[in-house]
């Protein structure tokens, strides 16, 4: 009882953190608004200057909301793969879904320019692009799916997995070698990752893709806490193996897959979030963890977001490399204060 109301004010406190992290996110970039008319231009109020309100409500509020999205969902695909494969260093990545997504891109912005005739392709916006990664990561997906069937170790998957990451990063590099320096660079811009790009119709995709993932997870918990204690136990409990692992990677490959389309890749978020909100909940309950690493990594995506972007400043940090640098400072020095990683 004293757990579950320790718990409940942890997570209170969390959703303060949440609102917090969200208005300080959408009161930062290049033009300074003050406070208080961001506020009451939220409330539906005209501010004093015209383009405020367009850049409040079509930028920063879409960006702000992409940002939990991510966070949220790249959380708890990495709690989903550690979880699975019994693993700390697992994350949304080792699937290969995620490279798969990054192949897509490749193809589309380094591939169209060395297959003559179709360099067009690679002029047809955003959308293009969030639909190249998403087909590159559903066929690394349905390949895993197919596997998973076949391969009755989770070991054994956790290692194909990461050799179809392996092979979609070679394919890349070849693409990369042959490419011309300006899709290249596309590509690499690409590779940052961005939350600042979506439209309200492709947030409200990303939405739900993010939601059907979650919808999953919440119907695996008792698979998951069933999983921490081994394959055979999670038998004897009546847990159907291949119906579970099945759903996991469905749940997974849409979060990490739909994510990577429409973000980038976005590093460390899904690897370090689940130990960091181990550290502060202190238990293996699923029922716990998913809607606590979804609030972290909302959270600290917000954080790492208003970091990226320079005050004062039209210039964007890639938001790959803040949130590394953010992370895993934050890390190392969690798991020598605790001397020891719970899992």
């Amino acid at each position: 009882m004293h757990g579950s109301r320790t718990y409940r004010f942890s997570f209170v406190l969390m959703v303060l953190a949440l609102l917090c992290s969200w208005l300080l996110s959408i009161s930062s970039g290049s033009i300074t608004i003050p406070f208080a008319d961001m506020l009451s231009t939220l409330f539906g109020e005209s501010p004093k200057i015209a383009s405020w309100e367009y850049i409040i409500w079509d930028y920063r509020v879409p960006k702000a909301f992409t940002s939990i999205l991510v966070g949220a969902g790249l959380a708890l695909s990495g709690l989903l793969m550690q979880t699975l494969f019994r693993n700390p260093l697992a994350g949304p990545f080792v699937l290969g879904i995620s490279s798969g997504a990054s192949l897509g891109a490749a193809i589309l912005l380094m591939g169209t320019s060395i297959l003559a005739g179709y360099t067009s392709l690679s002029f047809l916006g955003d959308i293009t692009l969030s639909i190249a990664a998403s087909i590159g990561s559903f066929l690394v997906l349905l390949t895993v799916m197919i596997v998973a069937q076949r391969v009755k170790d989770t070991m054994a998957l956790l290692i194909i997995g990461l050799m179809f990451g392996s092979i979609t990063s070679a394919i890349v590099s070849v693409l990369a070698y042959f490419s011309s320096a300006e899709d290249l660079q596309r590509f690499n811009f690409w590779s940052f990752g961005s939350v600042g790009n979506l439209s309200v119709n492709q947030l409200l995709l990303l939405g739900s893709i993010v939601a059907i993932g979650v919808v999953l997870s919440i119907a695996s918990i008792k698979s998951l806490n069933a999983f921490l204690l081994g394959e055979n136990y999670a038998q004897s409990l009546g847990v159907s193996l291949k119906k579970s692992r099945f759903t996991i990677i469905i749940a997974t490959g849409l979060l990490a897959g739909g994510i990577t389309a429409f973000a980038g890749p976005i590093a460390f978020v899904g690897l370090a979030v689940p130990h960091l909100t181990r550290q502060i909940f202190d238990t293996m309950e699923h029922k716990v963890l998913i809607p606590a690493v979804m609030l972290y990594g909302a959270i600290l995506m917000l954080l790492c977001d208003t970091l990226a972007q320079l005050p004062n400043s039209a210039s964007v940090l890639p938001i790959n490399a803040i949130t590394s640098l953010v992370g895993a400072p934050v890390v190392i020095w969690l798991l020598v204060r605790k001397r020891k990683m719970m899992f």
